[in-house]
């Protein structure tokens, strides 16, 4: 036969008191069951609370900054100054509309062209600021250039004159009956005296075959006492009445015998090169 022993009803634990009782070095700790339940839940309500506030402030920053933003608007036929001021709530009315773009709209506020653009808002004067800085600018820099262009000028006035060109140097002739006749035709051409290489040469080999010391005793200008000299035969009295200035008082000197010579062959013939025998 079996063995008779005693059984005892085991006891169901319920849990449905709320409390876990945990032993721990002989402390009991009681901890509310539903509790951790309820406490779990509150951190998703907060964050979806900061969620849902979020998108909210951002707008309204995005906002604000899009209302800081000056607009553009393009006119269109049949709009006045006043219906787009009230359109976009101007402060001030047309007239600070106006304000702002005078430039763009003229003179006459009352008569706005299509396709003209507007700027609405507090900056709407930013452009003709920003005309006028640079006005600004651009004066002090006229300013330094005016200013450089009178130092250029000044600098061109009081610059030391340039230096003269070098005077010629003088012309040297050959000590001989080619550099005679090339010396006493520019004396001529200094006085006005015609007559050319040509002329003077001719008559030079038929009077004296090119010697300026030759003389004539037996003419009758040598029996009157005032023999032919020279290469081309001069009288005393005509050598100093025809005589040239700048040349020798002699009248043997070959340049001053040719210009004088050349001198009254001028004033009676026109020009030695008329001159063909006896003068």
């Amino acid at each position: 036969m079996p063995a008779q022993g005693k059984h005892r009803r085991p006891k169901s634990i319920s849990l449905s008191r709320g409390i876990a009782a945990v032993t721990t070095g002989g402390a009991v700790l009681a901890l509310p069951v539903l509790g951790a339940t309820t406490a779990s839940a509150a951190p998703v309500h907060s964050v979806a609370a900061e969620k849902a506030v979020a998108p909210v402030s951002v707008t309204a920053q995005a906002n604000s900054v899009t209302k800081a933003v000056p607009a553009k608007h393009s006119v269109v036929s049949g709009e006045t100054l006043s219906k787009i001021a009230r359109e976009y709530s101007v402060s001030g009315g047309w007239k600070k509309l106006y304000e702002g773009n005078r430039e763009a709209v003229g003179e006459n506020p009352n008569l706005i062209h299509p396709g003209v653009t507007l700027t609405i808002g507090a900056k709407a004067a930013a452009p003709s600021d920003a005309k006028a800085g640079k006005a600004a600018k651009a004066a002090p820099a006229a300013e330094r250039t005016a200013t450089a262009e009178r130092a250029d000028r000044s600098e061109r006035t009081t610059a030391a004159p340039a230096a003269a060109p070098a005077a010629a140097a003088p012309a040297t002739y050959t000590n001989d009956l080619d550099g005679w006749i090339k010396e006493s035709l520019a004396v001529m051409a200094q006085h006005g005296i015609p007559g050319s290489y040509e002329g003077i040469h001719r008559n030079i080999i038929r009077e004296s075959s090119g010697n300026p010391n030759a003389i004539n005793n037996w003419d009758s200008n040598a029996v009157k006492g005032t023999p032919s000299k020279g290469l081309l035969q001069v009288i005393d009295p005509t050598f100093q009445a025809y005589h040239v200035p700048g040349t020798s008082t002699d009248s043997y000197d070959p340049v001053a015998n040719i210009t004088a010579a050349c001198n009254y062959a001028a004033d009676r013939y026109g020009s030695i090169d008329n001159v063909f025998g006896a003068y």
